[in-house]
């Protein structure tokens, strides 16, 4: 009797696009930690790159990710297409950017002025954006004499949100706990836990238990 393959090995054969992401993140896996030691960031157990992401760290500001982290960077990690590598970013020596243990990202960009906070098992779709920042202001002779004077405002990030691909979330936002944000969605106000918001902007179309 022919002996079954391993389902690791099954894996491999059926999806083999698979199987070189993962021997890729394996041989970056010493650039990944020299990346992440240079740029003191605090990160937990268990993390996984799929290329290396882009850290913009404010020497002292304070960048903590929890266990388990998944980022994608690689155009190859994810058939959504990455179009660029993740950014996480911390522009003041008072910034805080805290996420979550069980974080995945693929592509996009976090960027912190002030204060963002991540909850746990949140994903993060295709190209999206975080932002606690206006970054420039609006009024045209400020943004003359202080270019990066933007208003910035705390972002929260509830546990168990997903957030579907292309989405923008701006600053000043709160979105509750097990809440899903559609993809394409620009997020300008609050969004309750358990529901489904979408659009630009993003209202509240049906919560998440509701009837497909």
């Amino acid at each position: 009797m022919p002996v079954s393959p391993s389902p690791t090995l099954r894996d491999a054969w059926a999806t083999p696009w698979k199987a070189r992401n993962e021997i890729e993140r394996l041989l970056l896996l010493p650039l990944a930690w020299l990346s992440l030691r240079g740029s003191g960031i605090e990160i937990g157990a268990g993390w996984r790159f799929y290329g290396l992401p882009l850290w913009q760290k404010h020497r002292q500001s304070r960048l903590i990710i929890g266990a388990r982290a998944n980022l994608r960077s690689s155009v190859r990690s994810n058939p959504l297409g990455p179009t660029h590598a993740c950014i996480l970013s911390t522009r003041s020596a008072h910034a805080a950017l805290h996420i979550g243990d069980d974080f995945g990202m693929t592509g996009g960009a976090i960027v912190c002025e002030d204060r963002i906070s991540i909850g746990q098992r949140v994903l993060m779709g295709a190209n999206s954006l975080i932002t606690d920042t206006d970054f420039h202001p609006l009024d045209p002779i400020e943004r003359q004499t202080h270019p990066t004077a933007g208003r910035s405002a705390p972002v929260t990030i509830g546990d168990d949100v997903f957030i579907g691909m292309q989405v923008l979330i701006l600053k000043g936002v709160t979105i509750g706990a097990g809440s899903v944000i559609g993809a394409g969605s620009v997020v300008s106000r609050d969004v309750p836990p358990g529901v489904i918001a979408a659009g630009n902007p993003a209202r509240v179309l049906r919560p998440v238990s509701g009837k497909e």
